[in-house]
């Protein structure tokens, strides 16, 4: 239980960025970072500042997507033209090295469509932006996909957000011990997914 512990200070620290009037602008940040070389899904702030202003649900979805395709051509440059120096030992940071080859195979099948699963499914999208400039897939290909995956997601959590309002915070609240297990069982599977789809 010391990682759902560790899970719920992240996610206080987050709800504390969610009241600050850096939010929309951390939003931005954590979305980027997440994209190349952060851990931590930009959905969990998304979420905060939805539930705070569902009005602006929609415009935190289009904040959060422009941030992660951005961060998104960042991996994409780590991988292109830094893998051995950077790119590397961020897939051995996150002991992804295993997923990072099982990824070149499913370049090699699925091109974009293995681009558009990993933007919109728990698969560590870092994993896939470095290897994308790695195995130099097609930028524009790349760009296209990632706007379109990351921008479903992101866009659906605000729409789910816009129409259950501020009522899901007491839900995340009241049941956070497992969601955060569930976060934790995804993270992995994601990596696991990756090894193990081919």
């Amino acid at each position: 239980m010391e990682n759902v512990s560790i899970l719920r200070r992240l996610y206080n620290w987050v709800l504390g960025l969610a009241e600050s009037r850096y939010g929309i602008w951390a939003l931005f940040g954590i979305a980027f970072a997440e994209s190349s070389f952060f851990l931590v899904p930009p959905d969990v702030l998304l979420i905060a500042l939805s539930v705070g202003a569902p009005k602006k649900a929609l415009r935190f979805a289009g904040v959060c997507t422009a941030g992660s395709v951005l961060g998104a051509s960042i991996g994409y440059l780590l991988g292109w033209e830094f893998y051995e120096l950077v790119g590397r030992k961020i897939i051995d940071f996150y002991s992804a090295g295993e997923s990072y080859a099982a990824v070149k195979v499913l370049y090699e099948r699925w091109d974009a469509v293995a681009v558009m699963v990993a933007g919109f499914t728990p698969i560590p999208y870092k994993v896939f932006t470095i290897a994308a400039g790695a195995f130099k897939i097609n930028f524009a290909t790349f760009m296209l996909a990632s706007l379109v995956s990351r921008g479903a997601r992101f866009f659906l959590i605000g729409a789910l957000i816009l129409w259950l309002g501020p009522g899901i915070k007491d839900f995340i609240d009241k049941y956070f011990n497992w969601l955060a297990i569930l976060f934790v069982i995804l993270l992995i599977g994601g990596f696991a997914a990756v090894k193990y789809v081919i």
